[in-house]
């Protein structure tokens, strides 16, 4: 696929209207409007991926910082990014390259597996998806994720989750380990911080941990997603799938539109931590 090939999965509707149909925000377009992560725009009746082989970052990195404790832990992987989100967290991290247009450069999918396997001899085993949202730079990831498999090497998707059933189906069978960010148990949360929902991430999570190896990442933000409460029922209805899910539980600092936030105390993660175990085998802090 190139950037002149439609995108994957989106509706025609009259009057030359598009209906996206990759993520639950199910966008309708008209010709020359693009939808809410900004990476998919409608062109005469056609839907276009905009970020296709443009990487924003590029790095080998430790499978520890995706964050994955328990996939094959020590291990190095290659790191991919590109630009566009399909959320609009105002604590986000990596805002510079997923809410706006960030320096790029183009690559092939056939490019970034010979960069992975150059690699190996460093302890690359595979390439990450990562950075920005994976999940709106789907035609490429896809296409990659299957070189990569061809090339005996893993696949690794960095998500929020919020992506539909059927490219998900079709992406994870090519897919061997997934962190996906669980940012609150709360929809309401979910609504008023990230403009999205919470159903969509739940049900990403329960398919995926049937198919591949999974972990999730809590950012604990104070005052926002902290109570032990939030904490306990995450934890139990993680441990519903399996009690083997990773949970991690991350330290906030002040970024993007949440500035006025303070940093996470370590005593709240401490105590989070401990609630979490109580339903879960592994659980880590991270970013302290």
């Amino acid at each position: 696929m190139n950037t002149r090939e439609p995108a994957a999965f989106f509706n025609k509707k009259e009057d030359l209207k598009v209906e996206c149909s990759l993520c639950p925000h199910r966008c309708i377009m008209e010709h020359g409007k693009s939808g809410v992560c900004g990476t998919r725009k409608n062109v005469k009746g056609n839907l276009y991926p905009l970020n296709y082989g443009k990487v924003t970052s590029i790095a080998l990195d430790p499978i520890e910082k995706k964050p994955l404790n328990n996939f094959k832990p020590g291990s190095m992987i290659l790191s991919a990014g590109s630009f566009g989100c399909n959320l609009k967290c105002s604590f986000c991290q990596n805002w510079t390259i997923a809410h706006e247009l960030s320096k790029y450069y183009e690559i092939t999918p056939k490019a970034l597996v010979k960069k992975a396997l150059e690699l190996t001899s460093d302890g690359n085993i595979g390439v990450a998806y990562t950075y920005n949202e994976p999940s709106t730079w789907y035609e490429f990831v896809y296409d990659t994720s299957v070189l990569v498999k061809e090339a005996g090497l893993d696949n690794v998707l960095v998500t929020n989750g919020y992506i539909e059933r059927k490219p998900l189906e079709k992406l994870i069978p090519y897919i061997d380990a997934m962190n996906i960010d669980l940012k609150a148990y709360t929809d309401s949360f979910y609504k008023d911080i990230c403009k999205g929902r919470l159903k969509p991430v739940k049900d990403t999570i329960e398919f995926a941990a049937l198919k591949c190896h999974v972990e999730v990442t809590m950012l604990i933000i104070p005052g926002h997603n902290d109570s032990i409460e939030d904490i306990a029922l995450a934890s139990k209805w993680l441990s519903s799938i399996s009690p083997d899910i990773v949970l991690h539980l991350t330290r906030f600092f002040p970024n993007y539109k949440m500035r006025d936030v303070m940093p996470t105390p370590r005593e709240t993660l401490e105590n989070a931590k401990k609630e979490a175990l109580k339903h879960l085998n592994f659980v880590y802090l991270g970013n302290v």
